[in-house]
């Protein structure tokens, strides 16, 4: 969509005020809106902001920033009411001399892709994003689940599945092509899963449906979280990510039909650079404090580094190959959770992979038919078989070795995104928290 375009589509949508959206390092979508008035002078000359109070921009005396709408991220927000319309676009973020801003995470993410580009791939990616929907409780900061399913139960009486079907629906029309939506395991827990696209589109795609699941909860009464722990003691909420790189003719480059598990060498190598940078790729994909909760044996959740086809155990896992669908081979990564900044994520996942192409890394030997979690620690090193970090401290000392996973950054995200999360840590790391009350108060 060209900048005429759409401005006559806003014009026939009855469009009345327009959100300009772009992520600060963590995640977390910012928002500029204007009148629609405005629209037509925006998108040609951007639209100024003051960086210096956006985590991981500017320092106050360089706060100048400019935001540049991409015009194809259009869509209407379809919960607003129909006299205050209101629709949103996705923008890059530049420089006062015109330059592409170092520290836009959405940028990340386009300097990775244009290495594919000048060797005439495609990077699609395919997300599951899990969250959970709570009943509000008052001043209760507690979750409580809100419906009583479990993993692809059905309930006609249910509330949960009335609203998985309106926000799918809303998904839909803001140009999301969902697939499916079911429960998952624990209570309150649901998926949504849309059709995988190229990487940039797919993590504007994950942001719309973050901030459309919370809008349409909150609508309901109820509290939408992507936290990827939020209970103790049951299963928590990941993003596995399901890859793959193609060629420009549609060809699924990760695709052999005489390799038994259906792999090209391009795709063994593409395994190897991401296990291998899989313990600095931790800071990125599950970048909380919170997201070591879900990383631990018992719940599904990988915790050890290896591959296999269709174990779940796996970190990387090869789901099954159905003769005739050549384009639906694909590594599905099981670490990274819904906290991720996805641009980030992808940006980062992408340089590991590449990393395995370029030098023809081979992976290690698959873990098909092995139960990870059965393994004791002298069987798993026997097999060499590493695990993920078990904090988040631990994993920011990991990201800080990894030139890889660095230089995939740039020097200003990932300093920014290193002061951020070891202030997260600090402030964990002094808390006293329930448990620790609970556990000491009067034993001690």
């Amino acid at each position: 969509m060209d900048h005429k375009e759409l401005l006559k589509r806003v014009k026939e949508d009855g469009v009345k005020y327009i959100s300009l959206q772009f992520t600060d390092v963590t995640g977390a979508v910012k928002s500029v809106d204007m009148p629609i008035r405005h629209l037509e002078g925006a998108l040609e000359d951007g639209v100024w902001f003051d960086g210096s109070s956006v985590e991981g921009f500017t320092r106050i005396q360089e706060s100048d920033m400019r935001l540049l709408i991409d015009a194809s991220t259009y869509a209407v927000l379809p919960w607003t009411s129909e006299e205050r319309r209101r629709a949103r676009v996705f923008c890059d973020i530049h420089t006062p001399d015109g330059k592409p801003f170092a520290g836009d995470p959405r940028g990340v993410l386009k300097r990775q892709l244009a290495r594919l580009e000048e060797r005439g791939w495609i990077f699609n990616v395919g997300p599951e994003p899990e969250f959970f929907l709570f009943k509000e409780n008052g001043q209760d900061v507690h979750p409580v689940p809100h419906d009583v399913g479990g993993y692809f139960d059905f309930s006609s009486f249910d509330e949960a599945v009335r609203v998985r079907t309106e926000l799918m629906s809303a998904l839909d029309s803001m140009g999301l092509d969902v697939e499916i939506g079911h429960h998952e395991v624990a209570l309150g827990q649901h998926e949504i899963d849309f059709r995988f696209a190229d990487a940039l589109k797919t993590a504007d795609n994950v942001l719309t449906l973050k901030y459309t699941v919370k809008a349409i909860a909150a609508k309901h009464g109820l509290t939408a979280s992507f936290m990827p722990k939020p209970i103790h003691g049951i299963n928590g909420s990941g993003m596995h990510c399901h890859q793959s790189l193609f060629d420009k003719k549609g060809n699924n480059l990760f695709f052999d039909d005489k390799d038994e598990n259906k792999l090209s060498p391009l795709a063994y190598s593409f395994i190897a650079g991401q296990l291998s940078h899989a313990r600095a790729l931790a800071a990125v994909v599950a970048p909380t404090v919170n997201s070591y909760k879900r990383l631990v044996p018992g719940y599904e959740a990988p915790v050890y580094i290896g591959w296999a086809s269709s174990n779940r155990s796996a970190l990387i896992r090869i789901p099954r190959y159905t003769p005739g669908r050549d384009k639906a081979v694909r590594a599905e990564l099981r670490f990274p959770d819904p906290s991720a900044n996805p641009y980030l994520a992808f940006g980062t996942m992408l340089a590991a992979a590449l990393d395995g192409i370029d030098n023809k890394m081979t992976p290690p030997r698959n873990l098909n038919n092995v139960n990870l979690y059965h393994l004791n620690d002298a069987e798993r090193k026997r097999m060499k078989i590493t695990s993920l970090p078990g904090s988040l401290s631990e994993a920011l000392g990991e990201l800080s070795k990894d030139k890889v996973v660095k230089d995939a950054l740039g020097d200003y995200v990932y300093d920014a995104f290193m002061r951020a999360k070891s202030e997260e840590w600090d402030e964990f790391r002094t808390a006293v928290t329930d448990w620790e009350v609970k556990r000491y108060l009067e034993t001690t």
